[in-house]
């Protein structure tokens, strides 16, 4: 017996990649719905070797499904979350709209899966921003072990962080380049994004952080633990698919740099590919298709009394977004359904 699944929001980038992780994982789905707005009603989409035709959002009846994995953005989830979780089937929200809901839990399940019973306050889960959910993946194995202190992180997010309209326009700006007669102006993005880089990711906050770091503070805080003191610097980068950090952390107590590898190559979701060499790093284009958290470039920081640096990439369609809620339906199914 298997469940009742809707993916809500499923001709998007991440829509379309929660249903090809939700087949690939082999999923125990008995029945699924693929849910748009009016303007992509009766688009096809794949679901594994099968195709299915969207059906609209506004119309769907929500009774009697099992869970929701939403990909439609924090206005539309306002209207349409509350109406699922009403019906008694439980939300799996991709947005930003409920993180921050100290009755939803924030959930990375290789990080706080105990959390999963939570959902029941009001039938909702969040699902964490990309570049948060690839860090704590590597940050929790490290935490338990010496507690870390402070952390100081640098992005580098690829374009499908935007959406489509932000692919779109990294493939039509750097055609341009090349051609004297084209011009492509900033539209999705506030400069230009062809061999550039641009450090602002999301509105800007009263004291001059982006929303998109204030994402990752107040995240790691929700998921790991609220002690933590992090700052981040969000940077969006001319790559289409992957997101690469480099993460500075500082710990309570002394952590060698070659436990910090043992650690990281025991712990789930994450791969450690570190030789000091040419080409013994991971980059954002080998990670794409991946599960995988990757990290690399683990060495000591001599700066701080027990510091460390690393090097941390991931698909952010995947892992910072459908592989995650994925996860999380795997565990929701697992701990508290218990149909599959």
């Amino acid at each position: 017996m298997g469940y009742r699944v809707v993916v809500a929001g499923a001709t998007g980038n991440v829509g379309r990649e929660m249903l090809n992780i939700l087949a690939e994982r082999q999923f125990p789905v008995d029945e699924i719905a693929a849910l748009a707005s009016r303007k992509s009603l009766g688009t096809e989409v794949s679901f594994g070797d099968k195709t299915i035709k969207t059906q609209d959002l506004d119309t769907f009846d929500f009774t009697g499904w099992d869970m929701a994995l939403f990909a439609i953005g924090s206005d539309a989830t306002k209207v349409y979350a509350p109406k699922a979780a009403a019906a008694g089937c439980v939300v799996i929200d991709n947005s930003s709209l409920y993180r921050y809901d100290p009755d939803i839990p924030l959930i990375v399940p290789e990080v706080n899966p105990h959390t999963i019973h939570g959902y029941a306050k009001k039938n909702i889960i969040a699902n964490p921003n990309c570049s948060t959910a690839q860090m704590v993946v590597a940050l929790k194995p490290l935490h338990d072990r010496a507690t870390i202190k402070r952390v100081v992180v640098s992005t580098y997010q690829s374009v499908s962080g935007a959406g489509k309209e932000g692919m779109d326009e990294l493939w039509e700006q750097t055609k341009a380049v090349y051609n004297p007669t084209s011009d492509v102006p900033p539209k999705k993005f506030q400069k230009e994004i062809a061999f550039n880089v641009i450090p602002h990711i999301d509105v800007f906050m009263e004291d001059g952080s982006t929303k998109e770091e204030w994402k990752m503070v107040a995240e790691t805080k929700k998921i790991v633990d609220p002690s933590i003191k992090v700052t981040a610097t969000c940077v969006r980068v001319p790559v289409f698919v992957g997101h690469s950090e480099a993460v500075n952390i500082e710990f309570e107590e002394f952590l060698d740099e070659d436990e910090a590898r043992d650690i990281l190559r025991e712990a789930p979701g994450i791969m450690v590919i570190d030789k000091r060499e040419p080409g013994g790093y991971v980059t954002p284009k080998e990670c794409v298709g991946d599960f995988a958290t990757f990290i690399s470039r683990i060495r000591q920081d001599s700066t701080v009394e027990n510091g460390l640096n690393l090097w941390c990439v991931s698909d952010n369609l995947r892992k910072g977004a459908a592989l995650n809620a994925v996860q999380i339906a795997e565990l929701l199914g697992r701990e508290v359904l218990k149909k599959g």
